[in-house]
């Protein structure tokens, strides 16, 4: 198990600024001795983790090239969800939703696994763009980006979906703090009638939110209570997504952080 930490702790000190580096680098950005490092390094090239370069430098190897040009990681938000997103609905028995972020700051729903109840939530609007600050989605994804492109998106008028739909931008900006806090967004009816809905966000490992995982519902089976305790099956789940496409706790603090500074 160490030995596998180590090779982990090695790996991670690649990156775009630093494709390329010798063995004492390494040793210095790990704290592992230069010998250990070596040792780990001649190891690891065996098995294609790393290469050696011309300068008997060290890059990373052709196994994880050819892993990631495998088509054994998911190319796509739904590609990456779909599996967690039916796991979610069987243990809960209400509609899943997948929405995702579009560059033009709004979101689609671009799949959803229902509810085998009668009476169920069931999205019409596949691939539709929505507005960000309707329903609890939009929220969820509006809460993370960062400061000024939230901002740009409040300047507008907030259309009314429903009578429950926050249209006060500074109503709707407290709101967003307490998701962050939380790192869920609910909606009691607020886009569509009858409906409440739990959702938590899906970051990528660019530490960037791409994307929200939720539990939708009729009203009558969805009490604030239940959401809540709906809330942390959400979480688990949105994660296992965002861990498939890369994203780390750090990386996903990082965008907190960047969301919540101006």
């Amino acid at each position: 198990m160490q030995s596998i930490d180590r090779a982990v702790t090695i790996l991670r000190c690649f990156s775009p600024r630093t494709p390329e580096l010798g063995t004492s680098d390494i040793a210095r950005a790990t704290g592992l001795s230069t010998s250990t490092t070596h040792r780990l390094l001649a190891a690891m090239q065996v098995n294609g983790l790393v290469r050696q370069t011309t300068e008997r430098r060290y890059a990373l190897g052709p196994l994880l090239v050819q892993l990631a040009r495998s088509g054994a990681f998911p190319t796509s938000l739904r590609d990456a969800a779909m599996e967690t997103m039916r796991r979610l609905r069987d243990q809960v028995d209400e509609t899943v939703g997948l929405h995702e972020l579009l560059p033009s700051m709004k979101r689609a729903v671009v799949d959803q696994a229902e509810s085998h109840q009668p009476l169920r939530r069931t999205y019409t609007e596949i691939g539709i763009p929505l507005p960000l600050p309707q329903g609890a989605p939009g929220k969820a994804l509006l809460a993370y980006l960062r400061y000024d492109l939230r901002e740009q998106v409040l300047r507008d008028p907030i259309d009314r979906a429903t009578p429950a739909t926050i249209t006060d931008p500074d109503a709707l900006r407290r709101q967003l703090a307490e998701i962050r806090e939380t790192g869920r967004a609910l909606s009691f009816a607020e886009r569509t009638p009858g409906i409440h809905t739990v959702a938590v966000p899906i970051f990528d490992n660019a530490s960037r939110v791409v994307g929200c995982l939720s539990v939708s519902g009729p009203e009558v089976r969805m009490p604030r209570s239940r959401m809540d305790t709906l809330a942390v099956d959400v979480s688990a789940a949105a994660w296992q997504i965002s861990e498939v496409l890369g994203a780390t706790e750090e990386g996903a603090r990082r965008c907190v952080e960047r969301a919540s500074r101006p």
